[in-house]
């Protein structure tokens, strides 16, 4: 899987950056989410794998803080991603005589730094709520990647603060994504059962499906495990942290599937770019 994921988001990305018919705002934010996805899954996988084949199963603590800020950097980076996404989608359908003026390149490059500083200022404070337990206990962790509260766990005070932390980091980056989204996507289906066209509804579902597909991808595992891991005490540890690993690497493999197969544009211009 992790194999699949980097073959098919590098020959994604490449297509992207040599196709000059792809440099659209569409697919430039599709370009970020594949740089994501390389990121997310290379972040994790490399690890898990060396703990499986027993070459290194163990970190350090400071090198599982820094792959714990990373991943969720990451995550929340590309929940970001996918919400201008949405947006770039409705503007495309919704209100298409202002495209292009309303995502010029400028407008995405501070979108894109706007999601790059959310994720940081999100996501540094955790490490310095970590850093602050007192590690008196056991150092085992049972999971094959860093993640905040199974090392909060490790540590013996009270972990209150990074419960709660955790719950308004989560609410206040994906939950707000996701919820942005599907505001987004109720305009765009409302604005098209104003049409008289069957054949519009149908291109326009056509350039959204892709993406729908994506999100629920993204959204339904991460939101099972986050949820489950809190609330779901019944569940067994080895179905958590299967999960866990499954909501890195499933996204990651299957997104430039999807948009190679879905998208014509990009399977035309793969086609282009690798028969020359």
């Amino acid at each position: 899987m992790y194999v699949v994921a980097l073959l098919g988001n590098s020959v994604l990305l490449f297509t992207i950056i040599t196709e000059s018919s792809l440099h659209e705002p569409m697919y430039i934010f599709l370009s970020m989410l594949t740089v994501a996805d390389l990121l997310l899954s290379s972040s994790t996988v490399p690890k898990t794998l060396s703990v499986f084949w027993s070459l290194s199963k163990e970190i350090s603590f400071n090198g599982c803080l820094t792959q714990m800020f990373f991943i969720y950097f990451i995550f929340i980076t590309e929940s970001a991603i996918l919400l201008a996404m949405a947006f770039d989608r409705y503007v495309a359908i919704c209100d298409p005589l202002r495209y292009t003026t309303v995502l010029t390149h400028s407008v995405i490059r501070k979108i894109a730094m706007a999601a790059l500083t959310r994720s940081f200022c999100i996501m540094f404070p955790a490490v310095f709520l970590l850093k602050r337990l007192d590690y008196c206990g056991h150092n085992i962790m049972p999971h094959t990647y860093c993640e905040h509260m199974g090392v909060a766990r490790l540590a013996c005070g009270d972990l209150t603060v990074n419960i709660w932390y955790g719950l308004a980091a989560g609410f206040l980056s994906a939950g707000l994504d996701a919820l942005f989204i599907a505001v987004s996507y109720a305009s765009i289906l409302r604005s098209l059962f104003r049409l008289p066209s069957q054949g519009i509804h149908l291109k326009a579902l056509n350039t959204c499906g892709s993406h729908v597909c994506v999100i629920l991808m993204f959204y339904i595992p991460a939101f099972f495990s986050w949820s489950t891991h809190r609330f779901g005490s019944h569940i067994p540890r080895h179905t958590l942290i299967l999960l866990a690993n499954l909501y890195v690497i499933i996204p990651p493999m299957l997104n430039p599937i999807i948009y190679g197969v879905r998208s014509k544009q990009v399977w035309e211009g793969a086609t282009h770019v690798f028969s020359h």
